[in-house]
């Protein structure tokens, strides 16, 4: 039983794509809305992206740099915080919440399939120079 769930989350981890659309498909099912699905997966699947490129960076690079990507998502904060107080003029916490989360996500989506190209193409270049 330990194997099935560590192969799960391995999985997960390195194919966050299969986790996104598990997580909408579900959504789906229970909601029936498009929208809502797309959001909670996004909201669900945020958490596996970020494990993935902090996964990548140490398989491509071979270094941890954990605090590098916290780094980020503070910044991420301030910049979402920043953003809603001069249009909203006010802090509501859970908007912020919200839009902190989703800024990740989006971050660290585009961020996955850059490291994955660029995983990809750095396999194939060690391949043919040896």
């Amino acid at each position: 039983m330990p194997y099935v769930v560590s192969n799960l989350a391995a999985i997960f981890i390195t194919l966050p794509f299969a986790g996104y659309i598990l997580f909408f498909i579900s959504a789906k099912q229970f909601t029936g809305n498009h929208r809502r699905s797309v959001q909670f997966a996004m909201d669900m699947s945020t958490l596996l992206f970020i494990l993935s490129v902090h996964y990548l960076i140490i398989t491509i690079w071979d270094k941890q740099i954990l605090w590098v990507i916290m780094l980020i998502m503070i910044l991420n904060a301030f910049l979402v915080v920043l953003v809603h107080y001069k249009v909203k003029e006010e802090i509501i916490f859970h908007k912020v919440l919200k839009g902190f989360w989703r800024v990740n996500f989006a971050f660290f989506f585009v961020a996955y399939l850059l490291l994955f190209s660029i995983g990809i193409i750095t396999s194939i270049t060690k391949i043919l120079t040896t």
